[in-house]
Order: structure tokens, then C-alpha cells, then sequence
């Protein structure tokens, strides 16, 4: 039997709905209560707004592609109404690498590496574009020199004052502004019109002018930063790393230099704090990053072995003592780690997750790792979350991301005022507490890692518990919806599942 203590007599903080957001939400999002949907990635680096288009960066082959029809900003309003459809905010990436997509005659799409201009390449759009290279000679040499012109234009932050300003006009769900994404990577996935990576204050300097322009054309939109995509993305500017991916880690890292060792978040909050502090305005409101596990997670491997590691593999969101089992080898302690930048930093910055996946969508280990990171995202108080991407409507992740806002489609779900919620072995059974505020319903999020059935016993303090609702959600994809009466002594946690109980309270 595991005893779950549920210290309910104080809600410790209100938890964010931000958190319970997901990129590309487009299908499912009103189903699962979505409350963001987010548009980003490599290729919104170089949307165009005047031509509605966009360019793929290394994803796929340099290309630059129409994004529907040529009506100016179409793409990214459309996006907008989209999620307000589905009850969401809308979340929205402005370029910042000074290049866009630009499409040819007849918007037609473009391409930066000619094979009939810069030779033959190791690979090609065979199928629907065969001149279009990936930038890489037969000898595995990067095509260096190009002109960027090729298959973009210039753009500067002024550049997108327009589109900024309409778009929130006609779609006020747009309530976030991304200073680009993941510039750290720039230099690779984007090297046709950024062959050198940013510094770090090249960077500030360029996050600072594009922030001004989004506080001028939608004042009341939140701004978010700098999208960093992951663990070597913390700790190195866009220029060191790319020193140090290109002529290895002992080489000279002028840009740690320069700072006295300091690491580019630090040195990037400092810089906007030193700013705020000047011109008495904010121009930074999230610190918001990406990140990946790296031990092979993000992935459909569903052996047992990976399933395991799965299941511990979350601690990297919080567990100040866990140390990753992969190349990173660390303490990560995600979400710690960025309110301590904040705290020493930055303070009154919030805090988002805006690029994260485990992977294994259709397997119920995939499930009870997406359950387990929402409950820690809301006990940790993260402030936004933006899944990548969201599940399949109607798959298993998607359901258990559904019991969170939706439970089964009943328009209930998980409460917003976090309570303790305390077992002896988060990584085979972890459970999370909150009180419902609008109905005083306690809730408990109880999730079985494992294979093996659980008897479970909820010890509560601070409530006194009446009828209980449960839903379950089994390795089968079917969610069991169940009236249980007055609270039983003992509760079955059936072999990786999940289930979200609703407590009313006795009076």
C-alpha cells in the first residue's frame, strides 16, 4: 500500500493556466481546454508577413515557400482565429535574424543553395524541387559565401511594426510576442543568411529593438525570451557555441570571456534589467526556454528500459539533487534554475517552458510521462508551457493532457490552487494536489509508472472529504468515469494509468 499525504489546509500558490499550452493546437486544442497555442519553430525565424511566406532554414533545404495566399500577415491571423475558436490565446514568433523569405514570380517558392549555382550537393528536394540543395558539398563541406539574397530579403525590427500592429488589432488573442527561436542554433539551421552567430550582446542589441517595436504596436501583449533551445544553449552564447561545435570545446570562448564567466542568461537578464532600470519601461516579460531530454526520450522507443528512464527523467524539471543519465550529466533542475536567474537577475520576470516533449504519444508511457510533467509544471509555479507538438487528437497523451482541463469531455478537470501532495517514489508512483476554487472540490492526480497494480490511500489534512468522482485512464486508451461514493480506505491504481480524482467536500 503507498500512502499519499495531501496537506490541503493551504494552497500554497495558484497555478498559472498558461501552463496547459501546446504549439500547433490547431485539431485538438478545444478539446483539451488548450488555453495556448503557440506558433514557432525554425521557419516562422523567417516568416514574411508582406508576402505571406516563409523560409524552412535547414529543416528543408533552405527553401522559401508560400504559406497560402499573398494577403499580407494571412498565415499568422488565421492561426490566431484558429485558436480563439478553440477557447486559446495565441502565441506568435517575430524574426530576428535581418532576412526573410522571399518567393519568386508568381509566388513561387526559392531556394539558397543552387545546384546549378553552387554545384552538386549531398542531398536535394529530388521530388518537388531538384535544384534545391542542402548547402553541403558530396565531401561533407558546408557550401560557405552564398548570397542570401538568393531566396530572402532584408528585415529589419521596423520591418514588422505593421503586421505586429494589425494583428493584434483583428485578433486580440494574441497575447504573446516570441523574441525569435532558438538563436543559439542559428548558425546551423538558419547559416544561409546567418553564417556567423550572434554574440551575446548582438543578440540583446537585436532583442532589445524587437521588443521595442512589439511594446509600440501591441502594448498590452506579453514579450518572451530568448527562446533558447537547450542544455549547451544556457551556458554558451550563439558565437561560443558555434566555436565551439565547429573547432571544439577547448577553444577560446570570447564571449564567456567578455563576461567574466558569466553564462548568457545571466549576462541577457542583466542586460534588460540594466535596461528597465534606464528608461523605466519592461521590455522583457517571460524568460522562456526550450528543452528536450537527451537521452533518447524524445522518441518512440517504448522498450522497457526507456520507459523506465522516462519515468525519471521528468526529476530534470525540478529535482535539485537529480543528476541527468545522459551527455548532459548535471543537475539540471529546470524550473529551479530559471526562478533563481530570475531572483539574482531579473526580478518580477516570469517564467515558460515554450518548446518540450518526451515523446512515445501513442503509448501509455508517453501518457503518464505528459500527466507527470503538468502536475510538476503546476506545483513548481511555471508560469507558461507550450507542449511541441500537440498530441493527436484522441491519442493517448492527448487524453491524459485532457484530464487536466477536460476529464473525459465533462468540462472538469484538475484544480488551480496547489496543495502538498506527498509519496515515498515519484519515479513509480507520483501524485499532485489542488483545490478547485470555484467549487472547493479537492483534486489528486495520481499516476502508476509502472506496470503493476497499486493500492493507493489518500491521507488528508485539512479537508474533510465527501462523494468522489474518478477517471481513469488505462494502457487501452479507454478512461473509466466513475462515481465512488464516499472516499474508500483504500483506492486500486491500476498498472500504468492515470487518473484524476474530484473530492466534493463534507460539511
Amino acid at each position: 500500500m503507498i500512502q499519499i499525504l495531501i496537506r490541503a489546509e493551504r494552497i500554497t500558490h495558484i497555478i498559472s493556466p498558461g501552463i496547459y499550452g501546446a504549439s500547433y493546437a490547431q485539431d485538438g486544442g478545444a478539446g483539451t481546454k488548450c488555453t495556448i497555442d503557440r506558433w514557432g519553430g525554425n521557419n516562422a525565424s523567417r516568416y514574411n508577413p508582406q508576402q505571406n511566406a516563409d523560409n524552412k532554414g535547414s529543416d528543408w533545404y533552405f527553401q522559401s515557400i508560400p504559406m497560402g495566399t499573398d494577403t499580407p500577415g494571412g498565415f499568422t491571423r488565421d492561426f490566431a482565429a484558429t485558436a480563439a475558436a478553440a477557447g486559446a490565446d495565441a502565441m506568435l514568433t517575430v524574426p530576428m535574424l535581418g532576412w526573410v523569405a522571399k518567393l519568386g514570380a508568381g509566388r513561387l517558392k526559392t531556394w539558397s543553395f543552387s545546384i546549378a549555382k553552387y554545384g552538386v550537393q549531398q542531398s536535394n528536394d529530388w521530388q518537388w524541387c531538384p535544384d534545391a540543395g542542402n548547402g553541403t558539398r558530396t565531401n561533407g563541406q558546408a557550401i560557405m559565401g552564398n548570397d542570401p539574397s538568393d531566396a530572402n530579403i532584408p528585415a529589419t525590427p521596423a520591418s514588422f511594426a505593421t503586421w505586429i500592429a494589425s494583428t493584434t488589432t483583428d485578433r486580440p488573442n494574441v497575447k504573446y510576442w516570441l523574441l525569435d527561436n532558438e538563436p543559439g542554433l542559428w548558425a546551423f539551421t538558419h547559416r544561409d543568411v546567418v553564417p556567423t552567430a550572434p554574440t551575446s550582446q548582438e543578440l540583446f542589441n537585436r532583442s532589445l529593438q524587437t521588443a521595442k517595436v512589439i511594446r509600440a504596436n501591441a502594448p498590452n501583449a506579453a514579450i518572451c525570451g530568448p527562446e533558447e533551445w537547450g542544455w549547451s544553449g544556457f551556458f554558451y552564447s550563439p558565437r561560443d557555441f558555434q566555436i565551439g561545435q565547429m573547432q571544439g570545446w577547448g577553444s577560446a570562448m570570447p564571449d564567456r570571456a567578455r563576461y567574466g564567466g558569466r553564462d548568457p542568461l545571466t549576462v541577457y537578464l542583466q542586460q534588460f534589467r540594466s535596461q528597465h532600470l534606464t528608461s523605466g519601461r519592461r521590455m522583457l516579460d517571460y524568460l522562456t526556454l526550450h528543452y528536450y531530454p537527451q537521452g533518447g526520450e524524445f522518441s518512440n522507443d517504448i522498450s522497457a528500459a526507456m520507459c523506465l528512464r522516462r519515468n525519471r527523467s521528468t526529476r530534470a524539471l525540478w529535482d535539485i539533487g537529480y543528476r541527468d543519465e545522459s551527455w548532459i550529466n548535471d543537475t539540471v533542475r529546470l524550473i529551479p534554475r530559471m526562478k533563481d536567474l530570475i531572483k539574482r537577475n531579473y526580478p518580477g520576470t516570469k517564467t515558460g517552458i515554450t518548446e518540450y516533449c518526451w515523446g512515445a504519444d501513442g503509448h501509455i508511457n508517453g501518457a503518464t510521462t505528459q500527466a507527470d510533467i503538468l502536475g510538476i509544471f503546476g506545483r513548481e509555479a511555471l508560469d507558461l508551457a507550450c507542449r511541441w507538438v500537440a498530441p493527436s487528437e484522441g491519442s493517448i497523451t492527448w487524453k491524459a493532457m485532457q484530464l487536466f482541463r477536460n476529464a473525459g469531455g465533462s468540462g472538469l478537470g484538475f484544480g488551480d490552487g496547489s496543495v502538498a501532495a506527498i509519496v515515498p517514489n515519484p519515479d513509480d508512483l507520483s501524485a499532485f494536489s489542488a483545490i478547485d476554487r470555484a467549487t472547493g472540490h479537492l483534486t489528486v492526480m495520481v499516476i502508476n509508472k509502472t506496470a503493476s497494480d497499486k493500492q493507493v490511500r489518500f491521507a488528508v489534512s485539512g479537508f474533510r472529504p465527501g462523494i468522489v468522482r474518478r477517471w481513469t485512464l488505462l494502457s487501452d486508451n479507454t478512461i473509466q468515469d466513475e462515481i465512488l461514493g464516499q472516499m474508500p480506505s483504500l483506492l486500486k491504481s491500476p498498472g500504468t494509468s492515470v487518473q484524476l480524482y474530484r473530492i466534493a467536500p463534507r460539511f
